[in-house]
């Protein structure tokens, strides 16, 4: 059994952060043949199913970096690594000491829907501004006050965006932490801005791959990816595709190069690969 995850942003998705009606096409054409495919991102569940849409993704999902596993079939949630107290008030430390605002994802667990919360502090900055009104704003997630944030929360990573040199400076410090994972890159508002996500060191897409791989008996992993949080499931793939946008490391982890993800490079070659 063939079973295929999908990286989304810089990947599956073009630069407008859309499915283009080609790739969807490509994927019905993936079910008709009864090829498995699923998503593994670093997005939340609702950031994801956004840009997803009516797509059908009938398998359980990866999301935020392998911390979370839906399975669409019956709204089933799991989550493992979360972040624990002290790594998270080392996140919030660190960002606070920099001028930067940390946005706390936490899952509500008792809700139907597994509610997306978001906790923070007011925004400091306008591209912090910005993310809220033009980001999260078209999401289903719920921002609230740090200070709302229970003590019990479900705390999947916590993100944030600035300055390009303060955010990597933060990189290198947060990622000297043996407890923590930290994954950066430019930010679409420029290359003036980095983003920047926080983990628990043991999340990772690899790992849920794995979960995956194991309960649906798959033996042949094929996996798209573009960068860092992409290695740990190139790592352990049978088959590894980078589009010509990604990262050099990944690149150099790859089975193959194909075309970039903003001219259907995924969605062309499995049309090659699988004859579709």
């Amino acid at each position: 059994m063939d079973l295929i995850f999908f990286d989304l942003d810089g990947t599956l998705l073009n630069k407008s952060s859309e499915i283009t009606d080609f790739t969807r096409e490509t994927l019905k054409l993936l079910g008709e043949k009864d090829i498995a495919y699923t998503v593994a991102t670093g997005r939340t569940m609702h950031s994801a199913q956004h840009v997803i849409g009516e797509q059908p993704f009938v398998l359980p999902h990866i999301y935020n970096n392998g911390v979370a596993i839906w399975d669409p079939a019956g709204n089933a949630l799991t989550l493992e690594n979360l972040l624990n107290d002290s790594e998270a008030t080392a996140i919030i430390e660190c960002a606070t000491r920099n001028g930067i605002t940390p946005f706390i994802n936490t899952v509500d667990m008792n809700s139907q829907h597994h509610d997306h919360i978001i906790f923070h502090h007011a925004p400091q900055h306008d591209i912090e501004k910005n993310l809220i009104d033009k980001y999260f704003s078209r999401t289903k997630a719920t921002l609230l006050p740090i200070e709302l944030m229970p003590s019990n929360a479900h705390i999947t990573n916590i993100s944030m965006i600035g300055d390009a040199p303060v955010v990597r400076d933060m990189w290198n410090e947060l990622n000297e932490n043996e407890g923590l994972i930290a994954y950066s890159g430019p930010a679409i508002e420029g290359d003036e801005y980095r983003w920047m996500d926080v983990h628990h060191k043991l999340a990772s897409k690899g790992s849920a791959v794995e979960i995956l791989k194991e309960q649906l008996g798959a033996k042949n992993i094929i996996c798209f990816g573009d960068s860092d949080n992409d290695v740990s499931m190139f790592n352990i793939a049978n088959e590894a595709y980078a589009p010509s946008n990604a990262k050099q490391p990944i690149k150099e982890l790859a089975t193959s190069i194909i075309g970039h993800h903003n001219e259907d490079g995924v969605a062309r070659f499995l049309r090659e690969r699988f004859s579709l």
